[in-house]
């Protein structure tokens, strides 16, 4: 079976125009007054660059994909303004104002430095930002613990309670990576040649279909981060149990609260034979500072579960296409296979008590 599409986003099917380093240079130095040394940083559909300036100060650099609308980029941009203002001790990264003192600056494709005239699109435009550079060791490079995990679950409360009241016209649009929409990428899942994968990834995504999704318009909701994976999280270098970062929120979706959590948690899923106690305590964490409710907490597994294999079916749908990123895109694909191998053996009431009982909900 061949996908020639993904669905309903043009961002997943369209490939990012490159970007070289002088036009990434001048156009710093036009937009922002920095110049400095740059280098490229990996990204799904952005085009990033870590730029090191003279006096050692650190940026991040960021090209966002043309085919993608102003506003989802505005979108990020002002909910990271928000949480400065809202909980300052956060660990994000800042944003940086143009020359003009605007958030971002908006590159048109008649503009001969703009890298957006690939499109061939009449009016085409690229959104360029600025945003500090946080240190820290990344965390897939750090010592594991369960007091790390936790701390994980903590930082993860804090930015929703941040996010809550935040709004922006830009939420309620159909973004990539939404859970909410997990059953759209049920075509994809005909591209996957293993038949006991294929069937495996059917299951999940039916448990979703079935019991997440009728329930989640009565859930409440909010922007939330939506990629809290393991590539997005920073922690000191010389105490790993701390969190000394959040990276990314160009996955930001308005969503059921519930879905920020569930994404988060897939990505401590340990593929062993108890995979439900192996996220217990994370979820826990979490409640103890931003409680949920009985409801949320039912639909959170198979939330879970909807998002890994959103992980395998779009990541690898893009690899096939975009063979060149293949290796940042399936990042994750492998040990989320193991993970879903091993959710899909526990029962859904079973996954249920286990994480009421942890957040002490009859």
């Amino acid at each position: 079976m061949t996908i020639d599409h993904a669905p309903d986003d043009d961002v997943l099917s369209a490939p990012s125009p490159d970007v070289d380093l002088d036009t990434a240079q001048a156009l710093a130095r036009r937009h922002f007054g920095i110049a400095g040394e740059l280098s490229r940083l990996s990204g799904e559909r952005d085009r990033n660059f870590h730029v090191r300036t003279a006096c050692g100060a650190e940026y991040v650099l960021k090209f966002a994909h043309p085919a993608e609308d102003a506003r989802i980029a505005d979108f990020q941009t002002q909910a990271l303004l928000h949480v400065a203002r809202v909980d300052p001790d956060l660990p994000v990264q800042r944003v940086l104002r143009t020359r003009d003192g605007l958030p971002q600056a908006t590159l048109n494709v008649d503009d001969p430095l703009a890298p957006v005239a690939q499109t061939g699109a009449p009016g085409s435009t690229r959104v360029l930002r600025l945003f500090s550079y946080l240190p820290g060791l990344p965390w897939p490079a750090a010592e594991r613990s369960v007091a790390q995990q936790h701390n994980l679950a903590r930082m993860l409360a804090r930015l929703d309670i941040a996010l809550r009241d935040f709004r922006h016209p830009a939420g309620d649009m159909h973004l990539p990576w939404d859970i909410q929409r997990a059953d759209a990428v049920e075509p994809l899942l005909g591209a996957i040649a293993d038949p006991d994968r294929r069937a495996l990834a059917a299951r999940s995504l039916a448990r979703f279909i079935d019991h997440a999704k009728p329930a989640l318009p009565g859930l409440r909701t909010q922007p939330i981060h939506n990629d809290m994976n393991i590539h997005n999280v920073l922690v000191a270098p010389d105490a790993h149990d701390t969190i000394a970062g959040i990276l990314d929120f160009g996955d930001m979706v308005h969503a059921p609260l519930i879905d920020d959590l569930a994404v988060a948690a897939a990505y401590q899923l340990t593929p062993s034979a108890d995979p439900v106690a192996a996220i217990a305590g994370f979820v826990a964490a979490y409640h103890a500072v931003n409680p949920l409710d009985a409801t949320e907490v039912d639909v959170l597994f198979d939330l879970m579960m909807a998002r890994m294999v959103m992980v395998v079916a779009i990541g690898g749908w893009r690899a096939a296409r975009y063979p060149e990123n293949a290796d940042y895109i399936l990042r994750n694909n492998a040990i989320s296979w193991q993970r879903l191998i091993a959710c899909d053996a526990v029962p859904r009431a079973t996954a249920q008590r286990v994480l009421r009982a942890a957040c002490n909900l009859s």
